[in-house]
């Protein structure tokens, strides 16, 4: 950091995404003259993208099941979502002129559902705390004496720095990963998928046929978990809710084993000994009217059912339909998954998610090492980390300005 300066302290956030919009609100409404540098032409893309079909802001489910959702970082997130939980985001929202309802799912929507009105709002606020926005601008590290250095030769000072960069996923939106370059002293756990689709090596017929298709009302299942959804089928593999919610699990078994296998019930609605007496002799109909006509099951399901027949898999027909395997060979990349897991390790922050070897530098969002599931778990910790680490500045600086 730069000399400090008398107040009104400068403090600079790098990443225009939900974790650094919410640092630089709370930093500015204490006092800083606050200037976010993003380098797209716009903040928020990736908000924005996510609020195309329907922007999921939070989960209404109570407190302590919510945070189970973070797996291992759940302990360390503990007090920063307590201090801005699920009810604290819906008022925010609200403030913005922006209310929020509980859909039958759980998940809390704006009633508007989109992202684009609160986004406007959200940059309409910050406008009026004077927050300073400067887009394109790529930055690259430190200079020699201490200021911010921008791939366009610019330089800015600053006495405080939020690091909100995101992870790595939809790249195209901003968020690239390029940033692990620039803390070369700073351990980081490798960025990987989170919430992502798989490879599966489908025959080509089948990828020509049914790529694009979905399958609804399945039950999906990997090393032991369960859960009802749906899933798309697309021309390298799957993708879908029911999937992303046991990527994380099949991502660590792939990384581990060299492959993982979900299996697949069809008909989560029967029993296998109902479907053994559906399909119970057949005569001379064809395997695809068998199974279309006694199982109920749709074309992309026959397409899969025949797909292992094909493979070798000689399991009784009942039980293949309740217990499809699906081969998985490698999470679909990056580029396409919805999140990130890895980033900076805990053990380089302190409790306030400054850099223990950075002071005054401080991390949010998606650059830290955790990771959730779609449902609203995401964006909340994003912008409960926002807020943790402007408030962390503010602790820093008070005992700066004391010491």
């Amino acid at each position: 950091m730069t000399e400090p300066t008398s107040p009104p302290y400068r403090a600079a956030i790098i990443g225009a995404g939900p974790a650094g919009l919410m640092a630089a609100e709370v930093l500015a409404q204490a006092g800083f003259a606050v200037t976010v540098f993003e380098r797209m032409p716009t903040p928020g893309r990736k908000l924005l993208m996510a609020g195309r079909g329907g922007l999921n802001i939070t989960h209404s489910e109570p407190l302590p099941r919510f945070l189970t959702r973070y797996g291992p970082a759940a302990d360390w997130l503990a007090p920063h979502l307590a201090a801005f939980p699920p009810s604290a985001l819906r008022d925010w929202c609200a403030a913005l002129g922006q209310p929020t309802f509980i859909g039958s799912s759980g998940r809390v929507f704006p009633t508007g559902m989109k992202a684009s009105p609160l986004l406007r709002a959200w940059i309409k606020r910050l406008e009026s705390l004077n927050v300073r926005l400067l887009t394109r601008a790529s930055w690259t590290g430190w200079t020699p004496e201490g200021r911010l250095q921008f791939a366009d030769g610019a330089t800015h000072p600053t006495d405080a720095l939020v690091l909100a960069l995101g992870g790595a996923s939809w790249p195209r939106l901003g968020a690239d990963g390029g940033w692990t370059a620039w803390l070369p002293d700073i351990r980081i756990t490798p960025l990987r998928p989170a919430n992502c689709g798989f490879r599966v090596n489908w025959s080509a017929h089948f990828s020509q046929r049914f790529a694009g298709t979905p399958l609804k009302r399945i039950t999906l299942s990997c090393a032991g978990q369960s859960l009802p959804g749906e899933l798309m089928l697309t021309r390298e593999g799957i993708e879908g809710g029911a999937v992303y919610a046991l990527s994380a699990l099949a991502r660590e078994l792939i990384a581990a084993q060299g492959a993982a296998e979900f299996r697949l019930d069809l008909r989560p609605d029967l029993t296998a000994e109902t479907l053994a007496t559906r399909l119970a002799g057949g005569g001379s109909e064809s395997l695809t009217n068998i199974l279309r006509k006694r199982a109920g099951l749709s074309p992309a399901a026959i397409g899969l059912v025949q797909e292992a027949r094909h493979a070798g898999d000689a399991t009784p027909l009942a039980a293949l339909i309740k217990s499809l395997p699906l081969r998985l060979t490698a999470p679909a990349g990056l580029a396409r998954a919805i999140s990130t897991a890895g980033g900076i390790a805990l053990a380089e922050l302190d409790e306030n998610l400054m850099l223990r070897r950075h002071p005054g530098v401080f991390a949010a969002g998606e650059m830290l090492d955790w990771e959730a599931p779609t449902g609203g778990y995401l964006l909340q910790a994003c912008l409960a980390t926002g807020i943790a680490a402007a408030r962390g500045v503010l602790a820093w600086r008070t005992r700066a300005s004391t010491s």
